[in-house]
């Protein structure tokens, strides 16, 4: 296999879940800043233009930072990041899709409009006038979280899954882009520091 890796969280989910899981495959690193995602070879791997995406050994390519995660961890054999029986799997992909549609997806279109406009204007249709709005509605569900998340160590509970790495690696992100995290949201800090000890965390850096 061969994973190709850029900067930027949406290859880091990848690399974190990696390294939780004690999975090593070749790197190809692809320039975002330079384009090369929006070009030929790169484009003949994916043509969706986006990073990252795993070559599989049959010359198959899988993009999708959640899919190339669970294929991973079924090839590797079943943990507790995604589950061990169809409810925790469900509950897995539950908190992933919450996370990854309500603070993910707008936070990071929050930069790619104001901060990023200049990387992304060419690259995509961008909504400069949105921005505002699409940053405030990620920190909105980042707040309704943050009450789920009362008396748990992690989002889904004791189990430590897909979804906290997700939610991590783009609020880390957010914190280097103009979106930090509100001190108000207390259960979200603590779960924040204890994500960010892990040594995960700073192997996918």
């Amino acid at each position: 296999m061969k994973f190709y890796n850029s900067i930027g969280p949406n290859p880091r989910v990848v690399k974190m879940f990696m390294a939780e899981r004690g999975i090593s495959v070749p790197f190809e690193e692809v320039d975002i800043m330079g384009a090369a995602n929006r070009q030929a070879p790169y484009l003949s791997k994916n043509p969706a233009g986006q990073l990252p995406c795993l070559e599989l050994d049959d010359g198959a390519v899988l993009s999708e930072i959640t899919a190339i995660c669970e294929y991973l961890d079924e090839k590797e054999g079943q943990s507790s990041l995604i589950g061990k029986t169809p409810e925790e799997r469900a509950e897995t992909r539950m908190w992933t899709r919450r996370v990854d549609l309500g603070i993910c997806e707008p936070l990071a279109n929050g930069f790619r409009f104001s901060e990023g406009l200049q990387m992304f204007q060419e690259r995509m249709r961008c909504v400069p006038e949105a921005a505002d709005g699409l940053k405030a509605i990620a920190q909105d569900k980042i707040a309704w979280l943050d009450k789920q998340m009362e008396g748990k160590d992690y989002i889904a509970g004791k189990r430590m899954t897909l979804a906290d790495i997700l939610l991590f690696c783009f609020l880390d992100f957010g914190t280097q882009v103009g979106q930090p995290l509100k001190p108000e949201n207390k259960n979200i800090m603590a779960w924040y520091e204890r994500m960010k000890a892990r040594p995960s965390a700073e192997a996918s850096a």
